[in-house]
């Protein structure tokens, strides 16, 4: 499954300030609860963790459960401390993995 992921990370910064960072995973979600119109149990696939880290270092980290929504939106902050690179990784079940990246200016 090629994975879509967007995230949206302020371009630039002043040092100590507190920014906020979103990101979006496209993803179904399915619970493992569900049945098909057959009876069938239709098996798990959800995202299980997510993980941000800023020059090298985790700022940001999620364990996702199966009552999470399809395509979960998260949002958080940190504080701009150098200039730099963000990376988002999301991994899950049935080999899912997405990674993406966003440069930061501090200033």
């Amino acid at each position: 499954m090629a994975a879509r992921v967007v995230v949206n990370v302020p371009a630039t910064a002043k040092r100590g300030e507190v920014i906020e960072i979103r990101t979006l995973a496209g993803h179904e979600m399915e619970t493992g609860f569900r049945r098909t119109d057959r009876g069938v149990l239709i098996p798990r696939d959800i995202i299980t963790r997510f993980v941000c880290t800023y020059n090298g270092v985790e700022v940001f980290s999620a364990d996702l459960h199966p009552a999470m929504a399809a395509n979960p939106l998260i949002s958080f902050t940190t504080i701009a401390t150098e200039s730099g690179t963000l990376e988002f990784k999301w991994t899950g079940d049935n080999g899912y993995s997405a990674t993406q990246s966003a440069a930061i200016n501090v200033t």
